[in-house]
């Protein structure tokens, strides 16, 4: 049950959104250059955190027609990530703004962080609210360094995705979209599969594994900037 304790969900809502920020901050850094409008950004995150609602509903309706653990957590994750890239499009579909390759990866990472936000706010409200300080501040570093961290990361293959073909013919585009939503959901599945079946033994291994994808992310970063006028 949610509680209506105003100081615990305030704590629970700046733990929650202020790892968020953090890698938000990061991440506009990397970009460099023409920075975006911080009311469009602030919509985009805004919409992200809104879409976990959306999200919710869908998933409890997956858990209770999917019998298979296996196939629940492909669906969640599908869910997810089409939900954050369909919230970014809402806004971003033949905006002037959305001008130069590296804009996709800011924006769906602006999106993904704002739905990181909102779920990490969620997760942390029930420990605070039975009192469970140290399991609070726990949860809120694990998702820190995991979900929020993964969250980024898979929407970030999808907007590296589009910025990469960002250039090409319409059907190319296509392509290019559907491989990196694809990608993102194995990403995300594999992640969750290992974290929730397997009681979190093989975390620090998945772990790992994010981050290697995280500075591939990387990388991909500064071919986008190239794309994009940014660097020589």
């Amino acid at each position: 049950m949610i509680t209506n304790d105003p100081k615990i969900l305030s704590i629970a809502f700046l733990g929650g959104i202020i790892p968020s920020l953090f890698w938000l901050y990061f991440w506009l850094k990397e970009k460099e250059g023409k920075p975006e409008p911080r009311g469009l950004l602030a919509m985009v995150f805004l919409l992200g955190m809104i879409s976990v609602m959306l999200v919710l509903p869908i998933q409890k309706f997956i858990q209770g027609k999917i019998d298979s653990y296996e196939w629940q957590i492909i669906f969640w994750a599908s869910t997810e990530e089409i939900i954050k890239y369909l919230v970014a499009l809402v806004i971003l579909y033949k905006n002037s703004k959305l001008d130069e390759p590296l804009d996709w990866p800011i924006y769906m990472i602006t999106v993904a962080l704002g739905f990181a936000a909102f779920e990490n706010t969620l997760f942390l409200i029930k420990p605070l609210s039975l009192g469970e300080t140290t399991t609070s501040l726990l949860t809120g570093q694990l998702r820190f360094l995991g979900s929020t961290l993964l969250h980024t990361v898979s929407s970030a293959i999808i907007g590296i995705s589009l910025g990469l073909s960002f250039y090409m013919k319409k059907y190319k585009k296509k392509i290019y979209l559907l491989g990196g939503i694809l990608f993102a959901i194995t990403l995300h599945s594999v992640f969750n599969f290992f974290i929730m079946k397997d009681s979190g033994n093989n975390f620090l291994r998945v772990f790992a594994l994010l981050w290697v994808m995280t500075v591939v992310v990387m990388l991909l970063f500064e071919k986008l900037k190239r794309m994009s006028g940014k660097i020589s």
